[in-house]
């Protein structure tokens, strides 16, 4: 007997035999709604986990297959003044450098119809560049002569023009952009510039620099460019003969690294190689090369200023000479007229001839008086132009900008954007493995408790406790295997391929596949299968240390014990007979009280939690547009133009309030060198005060734990002293007001060190405003050619305009003037309140949302039939003293009610609190997550979760009808 014991103690000696097998599959196959259970929370977990990370991920690995093949660059070298041949020799001979090939740009203004003016980049690839930048053609071909050329998909778009259309294209400006020295024919300059070329289109192309697709729905996202700008493609050698641009000068070299082909450009990986090899070129390149040209430039401008020098004082010494022989002969004449006049007797009068040849003389001297001011003035003149020359000859100081991919929006938006949906991905399936352990717990638990005498039966018989517990972890093992292979199934296929389809709207990516992750995928299913077996061994392990004779006996119910309502004597004395009874019952049980609780909780939160989300995103258009901007209208005219456009508003009658702004494109960097794109907002300085009527230039605030904001006071006010920095561009960056950035204006203009004197409330966008004296000390030839030493002339690009009339009267107003071929852009806040839409966050919110509410009903289910299961004895009870079915039905789906409600009670503040966590992890470039819950999503939250109670009552009376007294109430013994 002795011997026995020992045995089982030590595992167990007696083999499996077929019984046993045949027990235990027949065990399985009568608790099929247990293991149902399991299986659907896995699919659901192991779903959550992997579908919205592989669609995430599938769209990396096309983007990613995307830039390889048409090699978009890793590193691009920009610069004020241009780059050579031998500054592309010196970026190739640094370590890690593959491809460095040279880009030459042209700034060009494209005519459309109704006299509407588009702004463009010509770009012509260098020899051999073809390997890096590559356009992807989608119709036609790429251009091979001089009067072809290939423009994008966002270009055909918005101008209506396509393959075979002839375009007419002006150079924005007589020098070429890409920094030409000046040693051109400038007449001959002047006049290819200043002509329109016409162009035939041969192709449309995708610019890899930005995988926006214009003919989904981006055009209603919610980042817009100050002003559109498109990018043409032109054949070699096309820019020198059309625009006489400098053949030997690029406006970029963009470069390929050799240890990055293998590399996933999302990664920080990836973003450790880029940065070190652009540290390497900031540090050894840059400052030699920079020297060299600047060197090379001030030769070549300071031997073009020496000749015009010649040239000018050598004229103005000729006419000096001339003046001087003139003079000589004037004062030769004049003494001849004084000898004649010596002769005339004294007394008489002055001959006629004589008189009048000495007023000749006197006309001649104040003409030669005159001509000699002229000759000084022009000297002087001379001298102060060639001086000031001189000065912007010194002042040249070429600047090197190395940048990442980081700098191109187009990529800088799809990361941003794919990044913040998975970290969604990342925290959601926590939520779904906690409920799926407790739910495992629940069901395993029970499982075990109704084989408590089968247990001991089989430990009598000799069975060991690692072959009765593996009965019950094989159950559960298959079950979670089972699921988290469907899960697999709709996490690698379906929910991909619904994500898939939303993002093929937001980006244009060619050949955008379901990929699989063996690692991801069977790492999803083994957390789960850890968090599952370890709730079934802890339920089966906890139940066996007790002796076999123990367990094969009932068990003792718990003893009786008051509940808090007990001790509030006039509420209880109150309560029916009815209601005191499931107060005791929902307390009595306190395990189920805590998993029915906890996991309606969690659900609900998860519900309310999309719907938050949901909610955040579409109240950030109204916020933004009705609440913070209150302006009406935003129009931006073509440099030059903005008088013309200032009138018109005028003229028009339909403001009633203007300000005049500059807006151009800048960069904000940190203490750390992490920088973000900005709208930069120059407000002249006779209108500062009118700045704060037409933004609401709130304090920022932030979001406390308990779902409150903090901050906020009394409205900033813009000064001399610092910038305004937007609320969005201010947190990804951790600056707070007092800090000190380092602001970067549109051009490439040298950054500037300048203070952070308020940051300010802002959902969409990221303004910067700056004064205009401030923008002056910082940039001051920012927007002079002239090199004088006076204060350039802003050019008033744009207009903040309150309107007239109604909304719809302010959307055509602005309609129109985008019309107006001086226009570039023109927006009403009306029409951005009610367009705007985040479609890629919607779509991932409702799958959120079915996936919870899905988990809520497999939760509810599983919580209720595991009450029923074991009560039957008590609800046997029932029966024999006369209970009706329906009264059954309402003593029992009672307790399930109230404790949905106290899981709903618990689940709202919950899910408040875990949507800002996530809406806090969405970092995106030009975007605020400021949680917003309208009251409805309460509302459906609640009768969401109320609904699925009601659903699950409907499968689980048909159980209570089935109840048979006799046999539920007889003894186990």
């Amino acid at each position: 007997m002795m011997a026995g014991r020992d045995a089982r103690e030590r595992g167990g000696a007696k083999p499996l035999g077929s019984a046993f097998l045949l027990d235990t599959w027949r065990s399985w196959l009568h608790a099929w709604k247990p293991f149902l259970s399991i299986l659907i929370i896995s699919m659901l977990g192991v779903a959550v986990l992997t579908g919205i990370y592989a669609g995430c991920r599938d769209t990396f690995i096309a983007a990613n297959r995307f830039y390889e093949q048409q090699g978009l660059h890793d590193v691009q070298v920009v610069s004020t003044m241009g780059l050579t041949d031998e500054d592309m020799d010196a970026l190739r001979q640094v370590d890690g450098v593959g491809d460095a090939v040279g880009v030459r740009m042209e700034r060009v203004t494209v005519d459309g119809d109704a006299g509407r003016r588009f702004n463009a980049t010509m770009r012509e690839p260098s020899d051999g560049a073809a390997t890096v930048d590559a356009p992807y053609v989608r119709e036609g071909r790429l251009p091979k002569s001089a009067d072809e050329v290939a423009v994008t998909g966002q270009f055909t778009h918005d101008t209506h023009h396509k393959l075979g259309d002839v375009i007419d294209v002006t150079a924005s400006d007589a020098t070429d952009a890409a920094g030409e020295d000046g040693k051109a024919d400038e007449d001959n300059t002047a006049d290819k510039a200043d002509a329109v070329h016409k162009l035939k289109i041969v192709g449309v192309v995708t610019d890899p620099s930005d995988l926006s697709d214009p003919d989904g729905y981006s055009g209603s996202a919610f980042r817009t460019a100050v002003a559109n700008d498109y990018t043409f493609y032109v054949a070699p050698g096309s820019l020198e003969r059309i625009f006489d641009a400098d053949p030997q000068v690029y406006g970029a070299v963009v470069m390929r690294l050799t240890d990055a082909e293998n590399k996933d450009a999302f990664t920080d990986d990836y973003d450790a190689l880029v940065s070190s090899t652009m540290s390497t070129i900031e540090r050894t390149v840059q400052p030699r090369r920079e020297e060299v040209r600047r060197e090379a430039l001030q030769r070549s401008a300071q031997d073009e200023l020496d000749k015009a020098k010649a040239q000018a004082y050598a004229q103005i010494d000729k006419a000096q000479a001339q003046l001087d022989a003139q003079r000589t002969q004037l004062d030769d004449q004049l003494k001849l007229l004084d000898a004649q006049a010596a002769q005339v007797p004294v007394g008489m009068p002055m001959p006629a001839q004589l008189a009048d040849a000495q007023r000749q003389w006197a006309q001649g001297d104040a003409q030669l008086k005159e001509a000699q001011q002229k000759i000084n003035t022009q000297r002087n003149d001379a001298g102060d132009r060639f001086t000031a020359e001189q000065q912007q000859i010194d002042d040249i100081a070429p600047r090197w900008y190395v940048q990442s991919r980081t700098a191109l929006s187009g990529f800088s938006s799809l990361k941003s954007d794919i990044s913040s949906i998975r970290s969604l991905g990342n925290a959601f399936p926590i939520v779904f493995l906690i409920v799926a352990v407790m739910m495992s717990l629940t069901t395993m638990s029970r499982l075990v408790e109704e084989d408590r005498g089968l247990i001991g039966t089989y430990l009598g018989l000799g069975y060991g406790r690692v072959t009765i517990t593996l009965r019950y972890a094989l159950f559960a093992l298959l079950a979670c295997l089972l699921g988290g292979g469907l899960g697999l199934l709709i996490g690698f296929l379906g929910i991909p391929a619904f994500l898939l389809v939303v993002i093929h709207g937001l980006y244009a990516i060619p050949d955008l596949r379901l990929e699989y992750d063996w690692l991801y995928g069977s790492m999803g299913i083994l957390l789960f299968v850890v968090g599952v077996l370890g709730a079934a061994l802890f339920a089966s392990i906890r139940d066996m240390r007790q002796m076999p004779a123990t367990l094969m006996r009932p068990k003792a119910p718990k003893a009786g014990s008051r509940i808090l309502l007990e001790h509030i004597r006039p509420l209880w004395r109150h309560m029916s007979f009815l209601n005191k009874v499931t107060a005791r019952n929902i307390f009595r049980f306190k395990s189920r009280l805590v998993m029915t609780v906890g996991g309606v909780a969690g659900c609900a939160a998860l519900i309310l939690c999309g719907l938050a989300i949901n909610d955040t995103v579409a109240a950030l258009g109204p916020n933004q547009y009705r609440g913070i901007d209150q302006y009406d209208m935003f129009v931006m005219a073509n440099d030059g133009d903005e008088k013309t456009l200032h009138d018109k508003l005028v003229q028009d009658g339909k403001t009633t309030a203007i300000m005049q702004t500059r807006v151009e494109n800048g960069e904000i960097t940190n203490g750390d060198g992490s920088s973000t794109s900005v709208q930069l907002t120059i407000v002249p300085q006779k209108q500062i005060g009118e700045l704060n009527t037409m933004f609401r230039l709130e304090p920022a605030r932030s979001e406390s734990i308990f779902g409150w904001m903090r901050g906020g006071g009394q409205s900033a006010k813009l000064g001399d002293d610092g910038v305004i920095v937007a609320q969005s561009a201010a947190q990804s960056l951790g600056v707070k007001a007092g800090d000190e950035i380092m602001l970067r204006a549109d051009g490439g203009s040298q950054p500037h060190r300048v203070k952070v004197s308020a940051v300010t409330r802002s959902l969409i966008g990221a303004e910067t405003f700056v004064s205009e004296d401030l923008y002056h000390r910082m940039f001051p030839a920012s927007t002079a050619g002239d090199g004088s030493d006076e204060q350039p002339a802003i050019t008033w690009n744009s207009v903040y305009a309150k309107l007239k009339g109604d909304d719809d009267a302010q959307i055509k107003y602005a309609q129109q003037l985008e019309n107006e071929a001086i226009v570039l852009s023109a927006s009403s806040t009306a029409l951005q309140a009610k367009d705007f839409k985040f479609d890629l966050m919607g779509a991932v919110v409702g799958l959120i949302v079915a996936l919870a509410g899905s988990l809520a009903l497999v939760v509810l289910f599983t919580l209720a039939h595991t009450n029923v299961s074991e009560r039957m004895r008590e609800m046997a009870t029932l029966k024999v003293l006369g209970f009706y079915d329906k009264e059954v039905h309402h003593y029992v789906n009672r307790e399930m009610m109230v404790l949905t409600v106290m899981g709903i009670i618990i689940g709202l503040p919950l899910g408040r609190w875990v949507a800002g966590l996530l809406t806090g992890a969405l970092n995106m470039p030009g975007l605020y997550f400021e949680v917003h819950i309208f009251w409805w999503s309460y509302v459906i939250t609640v009768v969401a979760t109320l609904a699925f109670a009601l659903l699950v009552q409907l499968f689980v009376d048909p159980v209570l009808d089935r109840i048979d007294p006799v046999s539920s109430l007889k003894s186990v013994e």
